[in-house]
């Protein structure tokens, strides 16, 4: 069994709405047309998103098999407050985890956990199937930290694409984020 890891398309954001609620940008829908010629998704798998509305969109137009929603696949949680230099926040979130960095802030450490617990009862309900996870870029990097064994890749987040994909098997990364749009352009 193999999990595919999928982070969401690039969302509209707006500052004055809760990231959580955020839709896809209209003009990031090529590149999620993009991963779905990649040919690097199966095409007999189990499709499960966060139920934030990116997540949700990009899984929908990625395949057209019903999606199972899981609200435990959710991006770590934070306040509906803009934060000056949100790659250091994440940074910090990623390496201190278990204390908020921000005010209001999920600790890092119950994001893991949280995404951990969820994936492993997918998974213990797959019956050997491949799954397709569409979520967040934090939760999947402390996932692929806890399955692989290896530190938080902080490189990763600085890497990932909007959408982006990785798969794990076995608690083996055998494909990295990325890789498919190499795989695309050849």
């Amino acid at each position: 069994m193999r999990l595919h890891l999928v982070r969401h398309g690039a969302p509209l954001i707006d500052q004055d709405r809760e990231p959580a609620s955020w839709d896809l940008d209209p003009a990031g829908h090529d590149d999620i047309d993009r991963l779905l010629a990649s040919g690097v998704l199966p095409d007999d798998a189990r499709w499960i998103s966060s139920t934030e509305p990116k997540a949700l969109q990009t899984a929908e137009r990625l395949t057209s098999t019903p999606v199972l929603q899981v609200e435990q696949l959710g991006e770590q949680r934070r306040p509906n407050t803009w934060v000056k230099d949100f790659a250091i926040h994440i940074h910090r979130a990623l390496v201190t985890e278990d204390m908020p960095v921000a005010e209001g802030w999920e600790p890092a450490r119950e994001t893991r956990s949280r995404i951990t617990d969820a994936v492993a009862r997918l998974e213990a309900d797959a019956d050997g199937q491949d799954l397709v996870l569409v979520g967040h870029s934090t939760p999947w990097l402390l996932l692929v930290s806890e399955l692989t064994g290896a530190p938080v890749d902080l490189a990763a987040w600085e890497r990932l694409l909007m959408p982006d994909h990785c798969i794990l098997e076995r608690g083996v990364l055998v494909q990295g984020w990325g890789a498919w749009r190499e795989d695309a352009a050849s």
